[in-house]
């Protein structure tokens, strides 16, 4: 079996990832690794929990260690990901890689103040790590110039397009220098994702290390059918039942997630949410208390929870069945990893029954059904037939796309063409004409009408302007 001594990483970085407990590369690791050190573009679909951040860090950093530093305002390896949990969680890899390196490393997102991030970036970083929103914004302020970047990155590159940041990709594309690296790591890619992920990387690397749309055999699934509106009481009766801690329960919509965490907190069960709608502040306390074990139950919703890296993770309870059928994979696949086992349940109700054959066709199997003694359905579930899941909306690719590489770098747009003017981020943009309480609730609205429609693409609702402003361009999706 491979060792990470043997795939030709500096002794320092190989010191790094002893730190953290690790000899044995994942598969998606050894094969990775070899491949960007050889300085070949990557496109690798691996399930969540494999390793594939450390898949592209590691040798990343390898070849960043070897050259100069970064200048002032400047990165050489830029990573970007869809949320600022994931993009908080790729930092945190990086930071530790890295500490017997001389390498400086950022992390930048929106809902928090834009000023630590500029001042940050002033002496030139050797690893950005940033969600597009924000990156767009301190690029407006001069406060980052893209012309040093060796290595690009798109992480969860799937549930990047998919929520529609192709046009803030392009942009971003359109300002890279034409040399450089292209690595693309995502859980899964659908065909559609994959068609379009090619016009972003020159002659990749393609792996694939495990099924498309399969589940880790490690975890054990089944699903209780039960009525709608008795499924709150389900819940918190297995919670004490079973007496479980460290469990992860997602709910398809931020309002059905606050009401769900106040129902368990009610009945005495240590519970937060998280969501688009918590500020920043709020969901870094929740997930820190939750993996300390200070709270039982972290309530969220698919966009808040991508990104989460949670070790050892025994339980994921589907609340409500996602409309999306792919979702279900990234959902349970949030626990049994690494080999460890996990249990994924679902609580479902005969309105849902579609998305249960669209989920059962996807992973191939029957989930096996346990009724929960005196919660029997008054309304049973039907025998499902797993049958092809609905296709979430296209992600539309913008004319011109692939043109984007050759483009030369385009100068910054002059003050007042209608840009954030910086103090705004990924969950809200500043200078829109939008009131703080306004815009919270678009996004709300915009979230919850994503989450309905079953799709994960474009959703950008509407926007009032300021008289006078530039003509309207796409907007932005607020980032979890």
């Amino acid at each position: 079996m491979t060792q990470f001594s043997e795939l030709g990483l500096a002794d320092a970085i190989l010191k790094a990832v002893a730190d953290q407990g690790y000899t044995t590369p994942s598969p998606v690791q050894a094969q990775a690794i070899p491949a960007v050190l050889a300085g070949r573009d990557v496109m690798a679909a691996a399930q969540t929990g494999t390793g594939k951040t450390a898949g592209f860090t590691l040798p990343m950093l390898h070849k960043l260690q070897q050259g100069e530093r970064a200048s002032a305002n400047r990165c050489r390896a830029l990573v970007l990901t869809p949320t600022r949990e994931l993009a908080a969680q790729v930092g945190e890899n990086v930071a530790d890689y890295s500490k017997y390196l001389n390498i400086r490393s950022a992390v930048v997102f929106g809902g928090v103040s834009i000023n630590p991030q500029m001042i940050a970036l002033r002496r030139g970083v050797d690893v950005l790590v940033a969600c597009p929103g924000r990156l767009l914004d301190l690029y407006q302020q001069k406060a980052i110039r893209f012309d040093e970047v060796e290595f690009l990155v798109l992480d969860e590159a799937d549930r990047m397009l998919d929520m529609g940041f192709i046009h803030d990709i392009k942009k971003i594309l359109a300002l890279l220098p034409k040399n450089r690296q292209n690595l693309m790591f995502s859980a899964t890619f659908s065909n559609e994702i994959r068609t379009l992920a090619k016009g972003l990387v020159n002659d990749p690397v393609e792996i694939d290390v495990s099924p498309r749309n399969s589940t880790a055999h490690t975890v054990e699934q089944w699903l209780i059918p039960v009525d709608k509106k008795r499924k709150p009481e389900v819940l918190s009766h297995l919670l004490k039942q079973h007496g479980w801690k460290q469990v992860l329960v997602f709910t398809r919509t931020k309002h059905g997630a606050n009401r769900l965490t106040t129902h368990l907190q009610d009945r005495g069960i240590t519970a937060a949410a998280i969501h688009g709608n918590k500020s920043q502040g709020a969901r870094t306390r929740a997930l820190a208390e939750f993996k300390s074990g200070d709270i039982a139950v972290l309530v969220a919703t698919d966009i808040a929870a991508r990104g989460l890296d949670i070790e050892q993770l025994p339980h994921v309870i589907n609340f409500e069945l996602p409309n999306v059928a792919a979702d279900y994979v990234h959902r349970i696949g949030r626990t049994g990893r690494a080999g460890a086992s996990g249990e994924a349940i679902a609580l479902v109700c005969a309105e849902e029954l579609e998305d249960l054959e669209g989920i059962e066709g996807l992973i191939g199997k029957s989930i096996e059904r346990r009724v929960q003694e005196g919660f029997e359905p008054n309304t049973p579930l039907p025998v499902s037939r797993p049958k092809s899941p609905r296709k979430p909306k296209k992600a539309k690719q913008p004319k011109g796309f692939k043109d984007t590489f050759d483009r030369e770098p385009r100068a910054p747009r002059p003050a007042g063409s209608g840009r954030s003017n910086g103090n705004g981020g990924n969950a809200g943009r500043s200078g829109s004409g939008r009131s703080g309480s306004a815009q919270k609730q678009g996004e709300q609205k915009q979230g919850e009408q994503r989450r309905s429609s079953g799709s994960s693409g474009n959703n950008n609702g509407g926007n009032s302007r300021p008289a006078g402003s530039a003509p309207r361009r796409p907007r932005r999706p607020a980032q979890g």
